[in-house]
């Protein structure tokens, strides 16, 4: 199941139950995450981010070395638990697994993992843990030779500003409603932008805060999604963890 399906999935149980006691009801208001990050107009996601077109290394090639590269349950905040793995984990993105309707249809794409946003990997891998009370944090890579990365950076920017404002249905009908916003976040790695996206079906909402960053020849992305904004330092752990960690994996020589 697609990260954007279990997004959808989770709001439409959350409204199903009547929503979750201590948890804010529909759309968090503007500038509601804590810590570090922020948002500001929906329709604006400020200048596009440039990743250096010639990486400092080669790609990591190996699927198992950049899986071992990725967050593990002790680096990400007390109560989350590994999820299992895809069944082809070595290589999630020959067959994507089956999203939302949305329109427009490329509006999908979004928070979708990088090597199925952006074709041409020379590896992949993901990891997704679930935690308490309708939250989740799922990380994923993407290792690409030559400019692949700076190249794929750009594509899932370019999804991100054409999506800041789209609808859809889940796996039964129901209506889904869907906003990114900006998120002002510190810089990690070699480049990086962050995203809010809500996620509102009868009144409830989820909210995935989500960080993608370059490093070296890789992509890494990761969204800690729930009822409420995650804390933003918490997010600026995790994210900087992830690309030291990957940045630690690569090539060298």
């Amino acid at each position: 199941m697609g990260r954007l399906t279990r997004v959808a999935v989770a709001v439409t149980a959350i409204a199903v139950t009547g929503g979750l006691v201590a948890c804010g009801s529909s759309e968090p208001e503007s500038g509601s995450a804590s810590g570090t990050g922020s948002t500001s107009a929906p329709s604006d996601l400020g200048p596009v981010v440039t990743a250096p077109a010639q990486p400092a290394t080669g790609p990591i090639t190996d699927p198992a070395a950049l899986r071992a590269a990725l967050l593990t349950a002790p680096d990400l905040p007390v109560g989350f638990v590994a999820l299992p793995t895809a069944a082809n984990p070595d290589d999630p993105a020959d067959e994507a697994p089956a999203q939302p309707a949305t329109n427009p249809t490329r509006c999908a794409n979004v928070l979708d993992t990088i090597a199925r946003q952006a074709r041409g990997a020379a590896a992949d891998a993901e990891s997704n843990f679930s935690g308490p009370g309708f939250t989740s944090i799922d990380v994923d890579a993407a290792s690409f030779p030559g400019t692949g990365a700076a190249e794929a950076f750009s594509t899932v920017q370019t999804t991100m500003r054409a999506c800041t404002a789209y609808t859809g249905t889940d796996s039964e009908g129901v209506a889904v409603d869907y906003r990114v916003e900006p998120l002002a976040m510190p810089a990690v790695g070699d480049a990086s932008t962050a995203i809010r996206l809500v996620t509102t079906s009868d009144g409830f909402s989820l909210v995935s805060d989500a960080v993608v960053a370059v490093v070296d020849s890789t992509v890494v992305q990761v969204v800690a999604t729930g009822p409420d904004p995650i804390d933003g330092g918490v997010l600026d752990g995790l994210a900087r963890a992830a690309t030291e960690r990957i940045h630690a994996a690569a090539p060298t020589g």
